[in-house]
């Protein structure tokens, strides 16, 4: 099992959701979070004062998945959000030691398998046939 967290712009929060949606990931923590990485200061004037904005918005996601579901996780994450500029955000992989399911107290795999993955899966697949234009 793996802890997957990533940063990524608000703007792609939509498409991201959605990709983890149909790669069968239904349980995301989402955080509204500021921070810095490659980006530039901006300098923007507010009420006749210069202030530099050190700090970005950003969206981090939380998730905790099973081995197969790794690379899936990755790879919706990558699609959905790279833009291919500066600012795109990051991954981080991390093992995780054990989960619990306070409900039902399931420990690890059974823990992160969401209990409507299937039904989650099969609902996101449908909404993008219908918003995908047909030549």
């Amino acid at each position: 099992m793996k802890l997957i967290t990533t940063v990524v712009r608000p703007e792609r929060l939509p498409q991201v959701k959605a990709a983890l949606f149909r790669a069968g990931v239904t349980g995301v923590t989402i955080s509204r979070v500021s921070g810095h990485g490659g980006e530039r200061e901006l300098h923007e004037h507010y009420r006749g004062v210069n202030v530099v904005l050190e700090f970005r918005e950003k969206v981090r996601l939380e998730m905790a998945v099973s081995e197969p579901f790794v690379e899936p996780t990755i790879n919706a994450i990558l699609s959905a959000a790279r833009t291919g500029q500066v600012g795109d955000g990051k991954i981080f992989v991390q093992p995780l030691e054990r989960v619990i399911r306070i409900r039902t107290g399931e420990v690890d795999t059974a823990a992160v398998t969401a209990v409507t993955a299937d039904e989650v899966q099969r609902r996101a697949l449908q909404q993008t046939a219908q918003h995908t234009p047909k030549v």
